[in-house]
């Protein structure tokens, strides 16, 4: 089956948005990755970041990355505003979410499984308060899965009745740009993903 480019199917719904500036609620992982999608995005549309990271392990990193989101929005120059959303830790959820696939491959079905409960919510969220769109900064990692991000995405979209801003925020250098972005505002840069099986493994964004 031929991969879909979400890029292109983001340039689609720039190209018409005829002048409007749409609310989209963006699921953030961290602020590295966040950095080049809250700079690309905000030229076209009005952003509420969205920090829903249950399976950040230990808590302490959940509060050192949301502290750096946070950082980032209050000093990043926008076109369009940046507001941010926090949310519950509930870290019982995701290992609830995860349970009898703690020993999967990173990448594999137990992040497939924290793809969804993170944008789940975050669909959830985006209906309940009128957002026109929903999405996340997840693609832009290079070992993150974008097809089936999205793919998820759709799904939920379709379920929630809210659309779903597809991407990959990964092409046209944009991992490259965060990693710049990271530099430019002395981000702290994590070497794992985040929950402790990725940690274990010692695999990072």
């Amino acid at each position: 089956m031929n991969k879909i480019n979400y890029q292109l199917e983001l340039d689609k719904i720039i190209d018409n948005l005829g002048g409007k500036t749409p609310k989209v609620l963006l699921h953030t992982c961290c602020a590295p990755c966040s950095s080049y999608c809250i700079e690309y995005l905000s030229q076209y549309f009005d952003i509420t970041v969205f920090y829903y990271n249950p399976n950040i392990y230990p808590s302490e990193e959940y509060l050192h990355r949301k502290s750096e989101q946070k950082r980032l929005i209050s000093e990043m120059k926008t076109k369009n505003p940046v507001s941010f959303i926090d949310c519950d830790f509930e870290s019982e959820v995701f290992y609830e979410t995860v349970k009898g696939l703690e020993d999967c491959k990173e990448g594999g079905e137990r992040c497939f499984a924290c793809y969804k409960l993170r944008l789940e919510k975050t669909a959830k969220t985006g209906k309940e308060n009128n957002f026109d769109y929903f999405t996340t900064s997840l693609s832009i990692s290079p070992l993150k899965n974008a097809q089936k991000i999205n793919k998820i995405g759709q799904q939920l979209a379709k379920e929630y009745g809210i659309s779903f801003l597809p991407s990959d925020f990964k092409k046209r250098e944009g991992y490259k740009r965060s990693i710049e972005l990271s530099k430019e505002y002395g981000l702290y840069r994590q070497n794992y993903c985040g929950c402790e099986f990725s940690q274990r493994q010692n695999i990072g964004e």
